[in-house]
This record gives C-alpha cells, sequence and structure tokens, in this order.
C-alpha cells in the first residue's frame, strides 16, 4: 500500500524548493553585480586621472606617455560586430528556411548538424585558421579586387594588409553563424503548420508562403537571435585580436588595422606594469560589460515592441 504524504510535509517542501531556487537565482544577481562593481573600483584611477567622459571620447592610446582614450577601441568593437552581424544574419536566416522549408529531412538533419558543430569549435582555432589561411586569401585575392573595383569609397581604401578590420568581420561571421541559424530554425519551427498550408491554399507560391506565413510572422523571434548573435560578437576575444592587426586607431578603411576592447585587454593586461595602466584596462573591461548590458537591455525593449 503506497503511503500518501501528509500535506504538511509537502507545503514543507515546496517552500524548501522555492527558497532553493530564489536563492540560486539570487547568487546569479550577486555575482553579476559583484563583477560589475570589481571592474569599476579597478577603474576607480584612471576615472580620477582621465575623466570618464575624456577617456571614452579620446583617441590617444599610449601606454609609454601613460595616454589612454577608449575611442578606437570602442569604434573598432561596434564596426567588426555590426560587420559580422551584416554578413552573418541574412545568411544564417537563409540556412535555416532552406533547412526548415526545403530541404529533405534527412539532409536538413545533417547538415543542421553540421553547422551547429561550429559552435563547439574553440575560438584560438578560428584565429589560427584565420592567420594561415584567411588573411593570406583576402591580402592577394579579396582586398586587390575590392581596392582596384571600388577603392574610389573610402571604407574600400588603402593597402591590402590581409588582417585588419575586414578579417574580424568575418570571422567573426562564421562564430555567430550557428548561434543565430540554431535560434532561426527553432523559430520557424514553432510557426503551425496549418498556416503554411492556408497560405498555400489560397494560391500563393512557396516563396510567398514562406514570406507571409513564416518570415512576416517570425520578427520578434528573429531580432532576438541577431541581438543574441550581437551579444557573442562584442566580447569575442582570441580569434578577433588574432586578425585584426591590433592597433588603436580610427580609419574609415575596412581594410586597416584595428583593436576592441576585448582585443585590447587580451594583448596588454599580462604587460601591464604601471597602476594606471592596469586601472585604464580595468575600465575599459567595464565598458563592455556595461554595452553588453545595455545592448541586452535594448534588445528586450525592441522585441517587445515587434511583437
Amino acid at each position: 500500500m503506497i503511503k500518501t504524504p501528509k500535506r504538511k510535509d509537502v507545503r514543507r517542501a515546496d517552500r524548501i524548493f522555492f527558497w532553493s531556487l530564489r536563492v540560486l537565482a539570487g547568487l546569479v544577481i550577486l555575482a553579476l553585480v559583484s563583477m560589475g562593481l570589481f571592474l569599476f573600483d579597478a577603474s576607480e584611477l584612471a576615472i580620477h586621472k582621465t575623466g570618464f567622459f575624456s577617456f571614452v571620447l579620446s583617441s590617444d592610446w599610449d601606454p609609454v606617455r601613460d595616454v589612454y582614450g577608449a575611442l578606437p577601441v570602442i569604434y573598432g568593437t561596434f564596426v567588426s560586430s555590426l560587420l559580422s552581424l551584416a554578413i552573418a544574419f541574412p545568411l544564417s536566416v537563409g540556412i535555416a528556411l532552406f533547412l526548415n522549408e526545403i530541404a529533405p529531412a534527412n539532409l536538413a538533419r545533417v547538415v543542421g548538424f553540421l553547422i551547429e558543430m561550429l559552435a563547439a569549435i574553440p575560438s584560438v582555432i578560428f584565429g589560427l585558421w584565420g592567420i594561415f589561411v584567411l588573411v593570406p586569401w583576402l591580402r592577394v585575392h579579396v582586398q586587390p579586387f575590392f581596392i582596384q573595383k571600388l577603392g574610389f569609397l573610402p571604407v574600400f581604401q588603402g593597402p591590402a594588409y590581409g588582417v585588419g578590420m575586414f578579417s574580424a568581420g568575418l570571422i567573426l561571421s562564421l562564430m555567430i553563424l550557428p548561434t543565430i541559424s540554431s535560434l532561426a530554425r527553432e523559430v520557424f519551427a514553432a510557426i503551425p503548420r496549418t498556416q503554411r498550408e492556408s497560405a498555400l491554399a489560397l494560391g500563393a507560391t512557396r516563396w510567398e508562403m514562406i514570406k507571409i506565413a513564416v518570415l512576416k510572422s517570425s520578427k520578434g523571434g528573429l531580432f532576438a537571435a541577431m541581438m543574441l548573435g550581437l551579444g557573442r560578437a562584442l566580447g569575442e576575444t582570441m580569434a578577433v585580436t588574432m586578425v585584426i592587426g591590433n592597433r588603436a586607431q580610427i580609419v574609415s578603411s575596412l581594410f586597416a588595422p584595428a583593436q576592441t576592447m576585448a582585443s585590447v585587454v587580451a594583448n596588454e593586461y599580462a604587460e601591464a606594469t604601471s597602476d594606471i595602466h592596469l586601472s585604464a584596462l580595468a575600465l575599459v573591461g567595464f565598458l563592455l560589460f556595461a554595452v553588453t548590458f545595455i545592448t541586452s537591455g535594448l534588445a528586450r525593449v525592441l522585441i517587445g515592441r515587434v511583437k
């Protein structure tokens, strides 16, 4: 005979479970707040000496003279991330549509698995592939072509270094592609089959059905996938550090070397000797932390508006 638990025992177990979850959630928030406070406290010397707005708006980064301005690395972070998003987002949506709406089930299963495996490749492997394969190919074949044909545009001017903003954008696009495409597939799979069949029954072609019944109904989910990919691109470190050229400058050309907030911390933190240098790098980390936070918050607001 099965013994039924008493109501008091059930309530006690529920309370324990409820408070355990609250404590775990509170620990996550505490860890997040503690990271922000640590970065802010470590950057206090740079804020006191340089001034927060002067640090953000200045373009000079010279550790020899202890002069630090974060505008070039902020510029490099946003331009490389937005460039990667411009490349990866349409490719990811196209891949998700092909695998969900067009490809046979067996092919979709294999191709989907291979694309998701890209997310498991370590960042340093992407960087090594970028140095030995992507950068020489860009320097010899791609960049000279753009310079010759479209060199009148500022974004395609200058010598073909191979390393630079364009290389970093391509590497980042490969790294965020599996994230965006996987989420886009989940969004498309959540749309009821009857919605597709209704569009076809009304005489729509397959493309019209995809445009009306699938894409139009997926705006909020696709935007969330795009913002998640952007968050991954903003914080990427090793692969970008290895191919971006690591020169703190603001240049309109995508072929010129640049630097991001994550790469400057990775490059200089181990070699920083002065307190002000360490504090400046901590302030760069705090800015990256804040940018990620603001990006996620804006994504939540915009997704609500789209819905």
